[in-house]
């Protein structure tokens, strides 16, 4: 999935970081400060407290580990959702879980739990800049790598195999308008409102409503469950846009 432009506020995009690896912690928070425009407000080891620093600091992007001992980065997740925590500029706080392989079960649960992006702890640093840099910009974004987890995982777990998976995923994707279908292709390939507008040449407003009726039409809870839909489906930014 493709990195959107940075964020045009010129704000820091103010980031609070949990994850109860130490140097997990230390590395995250080391690859972040490499860019200039995020700073790093608060860090814990703990999924309760972290629920707790995001209200008092109000930080544009939580990277929640997916798995901590006692609090979990979905309970967590869905605690920051539940207090409707909102930035400097009137945002919600985007939520990047960190997970590794083997985590499956855990991704689809934070996908319902509102999550907005998801990247593999072993990826490459700059994947990490361009998913905080992403969900800040009001865009999902999934590792590459966790979208083909998901969607594999899905198939798996699905009555009637793989070939049924994508066949149901397709019928919804086809009751979609055409401009629905470029726009959730868009979604897929990680572009946020805005720029989703420039490039379809609508004003932003538009492309919320779009997004608002796709995501209602899905049955999905965020923009990050219809990525992995619409990847599901085949649906992408050179087909569906």
């Amino acid at each position: 999935m493709s990195g959107p432009e940075p964020a045009t506020t010129g704000l820091p995009i103010r980031v609070v970081i949990a994850d109860d690896e130490p140097m997990v912690r230390a590395g995250v928070r080391a690859v972040l400060t490499t860019d200039p425009g995020i700073e790093i407000v608060a860090e814990t080891g703990d999924g309760r407290e972290v629920v707790e620093l995001v209200r008092r600091h109000r930080p544009d992007v939580a990277v929640l580990d997916i798995r901590m001992p006692g609090t979990d980065g979905i309970t967590a997740a869905a605690e920051i959702r539940r207090t409707a925590v909102t930035t400097r500029t009137g945002s919600a706080t985007g939520i990047v879980m960190l997970t590794t392989f083997g985590e499956d079960d855990y991704i689809l649960r934070a996908l319902g739990g509102g999550a907005n992006g998801f990247l593999i702890k072993s990826g490459e640093p700059e994947e990490l800049i361009a998913g905080v840099r992403a969900v800040a910009d009001g865009a999902a974004y999934l590792s590459p790598r966790v979208t083909a987890r998901v969607v594999a995982h899905l198939a798996a777990a699905g009555s009637g195999g793989p070939a049924d998976r994508r066949a149901a995923a397709r019928e919804q994707v086809a009751g979609l308008t055409a401009r629905e279908r470029d726009v959730l292709a868009l979604v897929a390939a990680g572009l946020s409102n805005g720029q989703i507008a420039r490039r379809i040449g609508v004003v932003e407003g538009t492309v919320k409503a779009h997004v608002s009726s796709v995501l209602a039409r899905l049955g999905v809870a965020n923009r990050a469950a219809a990525a992995v839909l619409a990847h599901e489906a085949g649906l992408t930014a050179a087909s569906g846009a």
